[in-house]
């Protein structure tokens, strides 16, 4: 890719982000910094104290690339505001891509085949609505949720291959990873996903009620035979794409930081850092994905390649997509692989400039920011421990491989880590080093603008949470202190609380 050019916003966000560069996680390459900036870099990124007022650039959660001020449904769908004209090139030719649909092959169109054969979807559009998150079924589309399958170690191989971190779990044995709803002409899909939903009433401190439905899932028509008895069931739905970049520049120092998988400070809470293998192999820090189960963009938009459309990449050569040895009929199609273009479906640079895509998506300004009831409800969320796993802000690295993400005073509300979310939320399917009860934070910025994007809003990892207020109350586990501190708040703070969720 080309260099980028980068614009700070003041002379002040400047100093904050190139001093926010120097945090304490890594002294060996911030022994430059005096005491002095040593300690104002500290401040940058600690927990806000007076909630009388906004803080400072609190308005710009993705720092200089921050989306431009925009309303409407593509209010997810713009470019970091600091690409330069090359940069922004590049940003229209992914956005080509994502939206790209695939089709079955052969066809006349060759730099377009490669389909499936087993797909959840045609193109990566079509699961992130408008770049935003998808949703649960509702009257029979399923195509932006889909089903993990997968099952723990059970012979010692196997479990000295979870131990290294080479493997996540294992698939189920004829229908692999997920389950593919769609298939290409003359072959036949996988199965059809159900949810049903039995509801469940909360009480809250003024006696309103709120029904919450609890999901279960199943498969219908089979186009396989049965699935493996071991084999779990893991429903998501795809979340929103912005900000990945600026997710990926962080140093992985500075997330460690926050876990305490000991609970050592007595706070209930017990946050851990994922270890998985990055596309080169190596060890790192997982910070994508529900699970938190891959370790960069690339390596994500490759996974959702070769698993939801069924295309080989150079990170994921599979040319049969999420086929296994027992579907012969599958394995006996033609793949697109077309030889004097590469050999990938999806050969370089189409990967790059998708991931490039990905990660310059930006998150939009912040809205009401110092409105009073926003202000309210920021002190109600630090008071009921929300902040302690969506922590607020970070700065990212200096030696950001892609400059326009590097510097970045940044306020996505995630720690990153994974968390027990309690057996409510458990889909008893373990994910590396994630069990069937952990999943990684999400990031909160942009969820206030989820029904102006999509139209509709349902919230956490399969979406069955119909509002905020829905998705606290499902909070278990580490999340129990909060959610019981936020059902006892009378309804005037409990508005104020999702005031302040509402303008993120």
């Amino acid at each position: 890719m080309p260099r980028h050019f980068v614009r700070f916003l003041t002379p002040a966000a400047v100093f904050l982000a190139v001093a926010a560069g120097g945090m304490a996680a890594d002294e060996a390459r911030r022994a430059d910094l005096s005491p002095e900036d040593r300690s104002r870099v500290l401040a940058v990124t600690a927990p806000a104290t007076d909630f009388s007022r906004a803080e400072p650039f609190e308005a710009m959660p993705g720092g200089a690339a921050t989306g431009m001020t925009v309303k409407g449904r593509d209010v997810f769908s713009k470019p970091s505001a600091n690409l330069d004209t090359a940069s922004g090139h590049d940003f229209i030719l992914g956005n080509a891509l994502f939206r790209k649909l695939w089709v079955a092959s052969p066809s006349s169109t060759l730099a377009s085949d490669g389909l499936g054969p087993l797909y959840n979807a045609r193109s990566c559009q079509s699961c992130h609505i408008r770049d935003g998150r998808g949703h649960p079924p509702e009257g029979g589309d399923a195509v932006s949720m889909v089903l993990r399958l997968a099952r723990d170690a059970v012979i010692p191989a196997e479990k000295a291959t979870l131990a290294v971190h080479q493997a996540l779990n294992f698939p189920d044995p004829v229908y692999g990873r997920q389950l593919q709803d769609l298939a290409i002409p003359g072959l036949a899909a996988e199965g059809r996903v159900t949810v049903r939903y039995t509801q469940e009433p909360v009480t809250l401190s003024e006696g309103e009620t709120v029904m919450l439905r609890k999901p279960a899932y199943a498969v219908e028509a089979l186009g396989y035979g049965a699935l493996d008895p071991a084999t779990t069931l893991s429903a998501r739905i795809a979340p929103p794409m912005i900000g990945l970049g600026l997710i990926e520049a962080i140093y992985p120092e500075d997330i460690e930081a926050l876990a305490d998988p000991d609970d050592r400070d007595g706070d209930g809470i017990s946050g851990r850092a994922a270890r998985v293998r990055d596309e080169k192999g190596a060890l790192a820090l997982g910070r994508f994905g529900w699970k938190a189960q891959n370790a960069t963009v690339e390596q994500q938009t490759a996974a959702a390649f070769a698993d939801d459309i069924g295309i080989s990449t150079p990170l994921a050569d599979r040319p049969y997509g999420d086929c296994t040895e027992r579907q012969t009929a599958c394995l006996s199609r033609p793949t697109g692989v077309q030889k004097k273009l590469g050999a990938y479906e999806a050969p370089d640079p189409v990967l790059g400039l998708t991931s490039f895509y990905a990660r310059h998506l930006a998150v939009p300004a912040r809205r009401d920011v110092a409105d009073p009831k926003v202000l309210a409800g920021k002190t109600l969320f630090y008071a009921a421990g929300c902040a302690t796993c969506h922590h607020p802000k970070f700065v990212t690295r200096r030696d950001a491989f892609d400059p326009a993400l590097a510097f970045q005073l940044i306020w996505p509300y995630s720690d990153f880590l994974l968390h027990d979310m309690g057996e409510g939320l458990a889909d008893g399917q373990r994910v590396g080093e994630a069990d069937g009860r952990e999943w990684r934070t999400p990031p909160l910025w942009g969820i206030g603008l989820t029904r102006a994007v999509a139209g509709q809003a349902f919230f956490l990892h399969d979406g069955r949470a119909r509002s905020l207020t829905e998705a606290i109350l499902w909070h278990g586990g580490e999340g129990e202190r909060a959610r019981t501190a936020f059902a006892t708040l009378s309804r005037a703070d409990r508005d104020a609380l999702l005031a302040f969720l509402e303008s993120l």
